[in-house]
């Protein structure tokens, strides 16, 4: 052999003992580390292709310590990308219904309704009536929140509740 095949890794018999060689324990390696559910067996495929792409960098007695951290990084890229698709499987999901159009037209336009009928309620009212209504909070609670008597607060919920109806015919 001549000098600059020993260089780097292109030349074929030199990849393909290093494939012998390494693939079995880079399996293991990412197998132990990471378990089997990120494909440790694809990983090692993409760090050999890896290292073939770019063997005129790789010398012989390096290749090993490429392909380990090849394979290493894939898998915690693996990782990460598992990560955003857990939180993305959290995020609640709009519009999956079962709904037909109709009914998901109709829905939106009482919420718009809604929306509008809490914005022309008084502020006291509106704060009152959410407090009770959206937050779970008792009379006496909203009372001492807001440092009035809970008669006060049983009014202003029950001018929001007229409020509403007028504007909402639904309701």
């Amino acid at each position: 052999m001549s000098n600059s095949l020993k260089d780097n890794i292109c030349d074929e018999s030199l990849f393909s003992s290093a494939f012998n060689k390494y693939s079995k324990e880079l399996h293991n390696f990412l197998y132990y580390k990471f378990g089997e559910r990120l494909n440790p067996r694809d990983k090692v495929q993409e760090a050999f292709i890896k290292l073939w792409q770019n063997c005129a960098k790789v010398t012989p007695n390096k290749a090993r310590s490429y392909l380990y951290t090849i394979a290493n990084n894939m898998m915690l890229n693996e990782v990460a990308h598992q990560k955003v698709v857990l939180n993305y499987q959290k995020l609640p999901t709009k519009n999956h219904t079962n709904e037909n159009p109709e009914f998901l037209l109709e829905e939106q336009q009482y919420m718009d309704k809604l929306q509008k009928a809490l914005s022309n309620l008084t502020e006291a009212q509106r704060t009152a009536f959410l407090m009770n209504r959206i937050e779970g909070k008792k009379h006496r609670e909203i009372a001492e929140f807001l440092g009035i008597s809970t008669k006060a607060v049983e009014k202003r919920i029950y001018g929001a509740l007229n409020k509403l109806r007028e504007d909402i015919e639904e309701l």
